[in-house]
């Protein structure tokens, strides 16, 4: 999406009070929603990227999850699969399985409600080269190694550790 994409703005109860376009809303602080998708291979690694310089939040941080902004009228569920058939590069994923739903906050003027989902992708990837710099499938203790050593999102991360309070990793 650019930053003219047009997003719904919503209260702290995620409910509609108006619409934005994607650039004005970052710029602004303006509420809005977000999917994560846990990408899983066949053999259950996730994937982890590395987020390209350009992108507009967050660029150059590592993220274990792929997604975006859901547009203005758009359904978490319909925003989960389009993202990550778009970041992933490929076409004819499973439905994505809703997990759990969070308002991520940061307290300095970004804040989203934010849908979690799962999906397992048997499809060899191409990642959008703009939006993933990096990529490769990790087993969940690499994934947790990785913790300590390299800068993640930090609202992917929120949406990480929750996950695993929920469903400890193996």
């Amino acid at each position: 999406m650019s930053a003219d994409e047009i997003l719904d703005i919503v209260d702290e109860h995620d409910q509609v009070i108006g619409q934005s376009p994607r650039g004005e809303a970052y710029a602004g602080g303006l509420r809005h929603r977000c999917v994560f998708i846990l990408a899983r291979d066949a053999e259950g690694r996730i994937f982890v990227h590395r987020r390209t310089p350009t992108k507009l939040v967050f660029p150059s941080l590592y993220d274990m999850f792929v997604g975006g902004v859901v547009g203005a009228g758009e359904t978490y569920e319909s925003a989960a699969l389009r993202e990550a058939e778009e970041e992933l590069g490929v076409t004819g994923l499973p439905r994505p399985r809703y997990l759990f739903k969070f308002l991520y906050d940061d307290g300095a003027g970004r804040s989203w409600w934010s849908a979690v989902y799962e999906v397992t992708c048997e499809l060899p990837v191409r990642p959008q080269s703009e939006e993933i710099a990096w990529h490769d499938f990790l087993s969940e203790d690499e994934v947790r190694r990785r913790l300590r050593d390299w800068e993640w999102v930090p609202d992917g991360l929120a949406a990480y550790e929750r996950l695993t309070a929920l469903r400890p990793m193996d």
